[in-house]
C-alpha cells in the first residue's frame, strides 16, 4: 500500500504533487490545510482523510484536530502538532506496529524509535524561512514501513 502525506498546504496544492502521488491508495493531510479546496483538488488523486492545524479554525467544523486509524495491522495518528517527540536516537529495526504523522513545524522528520515511526513531511505549501518544501511518502507491506520525504523544488 502506497500513502501520499502532506501538510502545512496552507491553501496552495502545487502541480508537482500529482506527479509524485501517482499511483497512492490514500492520502494523509496532517492539517495547516488552509482552504477545503485543497481537500477537494486532492481528492481525484486518492481517499483523502485530514485533520485541521492551528491556522484551521474555519474548517474545524469539517475535520477533526486528530485521527486515529488502523491500516494493513499498524496503528496510524493523524496530527498536526506532535508534543510529545522522544529524543533522538539510533535508527530501530525491529517492526513498526505504529505511525505518528504531523506537520507544524514545517521541518522534515523521517524517524523510527522502537516499534513507532515519527513522520512530519515537512511543508507543501508556501516557503517559510529557508526550509524546503516537501511532500512524503510511505510504503506499507506486511514486514516493512517506508517512509520517505520528497521534494517538490528542481
Amino acid at each position: 500500500m502506497e500513502i501520499g502525506i502532506i501538510s502545512d498546504t496552507h491553501g496552495l496544492v502545487r502541480p508537482q504533487v500529482y506527479e509524485v502521488f501517482e499511483g497512492v491508495d490514500l492520502i494523509l493531510h496532517a492539517g495547516d490545510i488552509g482552504s477545503l479546496d485543497v481537500v477537494i483538488e486532492l481528492e481525484p488523486i486518492a481517499p483523502v482523510k485530514a485533520v485541521t492545524g492551528n491556522n484551521d479554525g474555519h474548517l474545524a467544523h469539517r475535520f477533526d484536530e486528530k485521527v486515529s486509524f488502523e491500516l494493513e495491522r499498524r496503528t496510524f495518528n493523524l496530527q498536526h502538532i506532535l508534543y510529545d517527540m522522544p529524543g533522538a536516537t539510533e535508527a530501530d529495526s525491529r517492526l513498526v506496529k505504529e505511525i505518528f504523522i504531523f506537520g507544524h513545524s514545517h521541518q522534515p522528520l523521517n524517524r523510527q524509535v522502537g516499534d513507532t515511526l515519527y513522520f512530519n513531511l515537512g511543508s507543501a505549501g508556501p516557503r517559510r524561512f529557508q526550509l524546503p518544501v516537501t511532500v512524503g511518502r510511505i510504503t506499507l507491506d506486511e514486514k516493512d514501513v517506508k517512509g520517505k520525504i520528497i521534494s517538490l523544488e528542481p
